[in-house]
């Protein structure tokens, strides 16, 4: 009975070192996601609208395990996905438009880490969704926006829950 375990122990033993070794042998792939344009099809997650057919930022979010992003027709609806209790799923990327360089009323490229970007929030300027919150690459062309349109300064972490709240519809006047 000794003879078996020590030939068991022999063989776990070896199943583990194996592991081990070849474990030191593999690369850590670290895989880069860059983010997809938008096409005369691409719809909104949420709401099935068609992204090319609305003015303002967009968004798009790459969940760990999937190879195509969730895109959003508006920032506000990112937001609101994100930061609802419920979100579990986990995030590998998000991009928004930098509208210091994409064009408002029909935007496309310019796509930029939305962790990075600076926000201008409450402006006169309208997105697919009505109110939305505006997104740039350079905190310089943030200001400029809010000092034109009006609305204040925000970063990624700055924006709350209550601020992108869609339960009053797109110009909040009614309940959806």
């Amino acid at each position: 009975m000794n003879a078996i375990n020590h030939k068991r122990r022999a063989v776990l033993l070896t199943a583990v070192m194996l592991g081990i070794l070849q474990g030191c042998g593999e690369k850590k792939i670290e895989q880069s996601v860059t983010p997809l344009e938008i096409d005369p099809r691409t719809t909104c997650d949420l709401d099935g609208m068609l992204l090319s057919d609305f003015p303002g930022p967009k968004a798009q979010v790459f969940y760990a395990g999937q190879n195509n992003p969730v895109f959003f027709c508006d920032t506000v609806e990112l937001f609101h996905t994100l930061l609802a209790p419920e979100q579990v799923r986990k995030v590998q990327a998000v991009y928004v438009q930098d509208m210091g360089k994409a064009d408002w009323e029909q935007p496309q490229g310019n796509w930029i880490d939305a962790n990075a970007a600076y926000y201008v929030f409450g402006s006169r300027r309208r997105g697919s969704m009505g109110t939305t919150i505006a997104s740039f690459s350079q905190e310089s062309a943030a200001s400029q926006f809010a000092t034109q349109w009006g609305g204040r300064l925000l970063r990624y972490a700055d924006i709350r829950a209550e601020m992108v709240d869609l339960s009053g519809g797109a110009l909040h006047d009614s309940k959806m």
